[in-house]
């Protein structure tokens, strides 16, 4: 049976190894490369997730068939300057071979949830530009596109990282 729940310190190893699983597959597609330099967490992973797990103002989820983790999900708030506070899901990852089985959607309604009740008036969250199964995801739980960010790679040549 599929499920999600709040993520413990006991899961921390398994939540990193699933977090280098994303990046090694998110790393080669259009945007990868910027996105695991820009968005990405960042080394060292096990001292980064074990904060976001203190924090009031995050949640981090795994994802589970059978009680065995196979996901994990993260989401942060952030105070606007108009006093509002959006959600922002930087990481939902399933691995490739228990996807579409409802791990990911169990845990994107655990953290919808959170958002809700911690009075959120949005909800971001990241989809690379050639990740259609991940924008597809996004969609299909309510989700549309409110910014595109465009981009523009200068050439080493001269000196300037694209």
């Amino acid at each position: 049976m599929e499920g999600s729940r709040p993520a413990t310190v006991d899961d921390l190893p398994r939540v990193v190894e699933l977090s280098r699983l994303m990046y090694d597959e998110l790393t080669p597609m259009k945007g990868g490369v910027l996105w695991s330099n820009r968005e990405a967490r960042a080394e060292p992973l096990d001292a980064a997730f074990a904060d976001l797990l203190e924090r009031d103002d995050a949640l981090v989820v795994v994802g589970t068939v059978d009680d065995t983790v196979i996901g994990f999900g993260v989401v942060t708030l952030e105070r606007l300057r108009n006093g509002e506070t959006l959600a922002v899901i930087s990481d939902l990852f399933v691995e490739p071979g228990a996807r579409a089985v409802g791990v990911g959607e169990a845990m994107a309604g655990d953290l919808v949830a959170y958002c809700i009740a911690q009075g959120c008036t949005g909800i971001d969250a990241l989809a690379l530009p050639g990740h259609r199964a991940a924008k597809n995801f996004f969609e299909e739980s309510g989700f549309t596109a409110r910014a595109i960010v465009m981009h523009r790679a200068l050439s080493r040549d001269h000196g300037e990282a694209g």
